[in-house]
């Protein structure tokens, strides 16, 4: 391990982060976190900058953050940012956000509508996957 009490290996970065080891390799590979040094032995050492990004990165992620949302706002980080930056993003999501709440909300009528076709008797033929094979 590093020589800063901070200094954390993969799996300790885990248990602290909450996110799986192969998906903290995996946001390295991408680019979403900076690779980290690696000690004599070659293992991955990570400090308190890492497992604060990977916090954001989690908790990003946690509120339906694309990849591609949480690179933006990483970006508006480590450059010149305002608050009103960081809130079209976060209001684009939320549009986003909406959009997806109407279309489930149009999948629960439809799955409601065929549930009602059918009186869950003992019938061969079923009004469900009739309406699924509907052309």
């Amino acid at each position: 391990m590093g020589d800063h009490p901070a200094d954390l290996l993969i799996g300790a970065l885990s248990r602290r982060s909450g996110v799986h080891i192969e998906t903290i390799r995996y946001y390295e590979r991408i680019g979403l976190m900076p690779a980290p040094p690696r000690s004599h032995g070659g293992h991955r050492v990570y400090d308190r900058d890492h497992l604060k990004r990977l916090s954001f990165i989690h908790r990003s992620r946690r509120l339906g953050f694309s990849i591609q949302e949480i690179r933006d706002l990483l970006g508006l980080v480590e450059g010149d940012y305002t608050c009103g930056d960081v809130k079209t993003v976060v209001l684009d999501h939320l549009e986003d956000i909406r959009a997806k709440i109407a279309d489930l909300k149009k999948l629960e009528s439809t799955l409601l509508e065929f549930a009602d076709l059918c009186d869950g008797g003992e019938a061969v033929a079923c009004p469900i996957i009739n309406q699924l094979f509907d052309v």
